[in-house]
């Protein structure tokens, strides 16, 4: 018999805040991280989602005696120490670094590699510091990369590999990361509009998220969320476009959910990935109706926290949790006008719900695709 799979704990480190809690409360007064910023030199400013340096410097510090780390991985300390002192490492517990860019902020000026810039190297060093027994995973899989990191831990866990996991994503706005979005135009000239007629493109963001992911409940849980299925396809359409047909996000949105046993009719929310390009938000529109989800109120969290690459995943997945144990859909901010071909259900304000099924998607660069099946339990 397939053991079930239990998300237990979770917290994120955003512009919107430094747990959990501060970001709910930001999200329910719409509040946005996204603002102009200044970050290539002798270049125009950028809408992005940037946390705080200052804000940031005194809350490690007043955590972390040891100063030690760059700023990325001071947004991942911060994450994952809660969790860690809520929940015991055993020696069957693995730890799963979900990244896409890493320390790359770390070859700025730089003539030859330093060791800190290699995912592999970044992972061990969180690690180490938390003293886990078992060897580092690194899931860097473009902007499915927090999702899939969910999924990793799952299927490692039912696999008899480990008993439990500590999951955390994280990536950082970067010059690196911003001209190459820049290069081939996909920033939006203002803070963006996923699924709107007047979209233009994505803002950049940046934070970490964390979650606990166990087969073995005590009496100590605050809230349980069981992943039901996943699934990750590649449909293999281009280097940075996604499909037209949403071939890709239609399959692994109908394997997550046939392996959940969950129909459409079922699911009460969507978190989707909507960056607010042009072709991503009409191929998630053209999958979800194929799958026959128009109806199923559906947000984008971009308008908050932007696109957080190897962070968005997990970052909206632990927000669509919060949302079910609050009973409250947030809206897809900056939405006003239907700007997709197929109907879709975007929230618009904040509204009450029971929520008890969430599907949570992603999409990202090379075509790659991936879903998951969540339960309130």
């Amino acid at each position: 018999m397939t053991k079930d799979i239990y998300i237990t704990d979770y917290n994120c480190v955003t512009p919107l805040g430094f747990d959990v809690q501060s970001n709910w409360k930001a999200l329910l007064e719409g509040k946005s991280g996204v603002a102009l910023h200044k970050i290539i030199e002798n270049h125009e400013a950028f809408f992005v989602s940037k946390i705080d340096s200052a804000k940031l410097e005194k809350e490690f510090s007043t955590n972390f005696d040891n100063q030690n780390f760059t700023r990325l991985e001071k947004m991942l300390l911060l994450s994952l120490k809660p969790l860690v002192e809520r929940n015991p490492i055993s020696d069957e517990t693995a730890f799963i670094l979900s990244t896409t860019k890493g320390n790359i902020s770390l070859l700025k000026n730089e003539t030859t590699l330093p060791d800190g810039v290699y995912l592999s190297n970044l992972a061990q060093k969180l690690a180490d510091f938390f003293e886990f027994k078992t060897k580092p995973i690194v899931v860097s899989n473009a902007c499915v990369s927090g999702v899939m990191a969910i999924s990793v831990a799952k299927n490692m866990i039912q696999a008899g590999k480990y008993k439990d996991a500590f999951v955390v994503a994280g990536d950082e706005i970067s010059e690196f990361v911003i001209s190459g979005f820049n290069s081939f135009q996909a920033i939006g000239s203002e803070p963006c509009k996923p699924y709107d007629k007047n979209r233009n493109g994505i803002n950049l963001g940046e934070a970490t998220a964390s979650a606990y992911i166990t087969s073995e409940l005590n009496q100590k849980e605050k809230f349980k969320f069981k992943i039901l299925g996943d699934s990750a396809i590649n449909d293999a359409n281009h280097i940075s476009g996604p499909s037209r047909t949403g071939d890709g996000l239609f399959a692994s949105v109908q394997n997550a959910m046939k392996e959940a046993k969950v129909s459409s009719e079922q699911i009460d929310f969507i978190s989707a990935h909507g960056t607010a390009t042009l072709y991503n938000d009409e191929m998630e529109a053209i999958a979800f109706n194929r799958m026959d989800l128009k109806n199923i109120p559906l947000n984008s969290m971009k308008g908050y926290y932007g696109h957080c690459l190897g962070a968005s995943g997990l970052l909206e997945s632990l927000i669509s949790m919060e949302s079910a144990l609050k009973s409250t859909l947030i809206p897809s901010k900056n939405f006003e006008e239907m700007g997709v071909s197929q109907d879709l259900n975007i929230i618009k304000e904040n509204q009450s719900a029971e929520i008890k099924y969430i599907l949570k998607t992603a999409s990202g660069f090379g075509g790659c695709n991936a879903a998951i099946v969540l339960e309130k339990c």
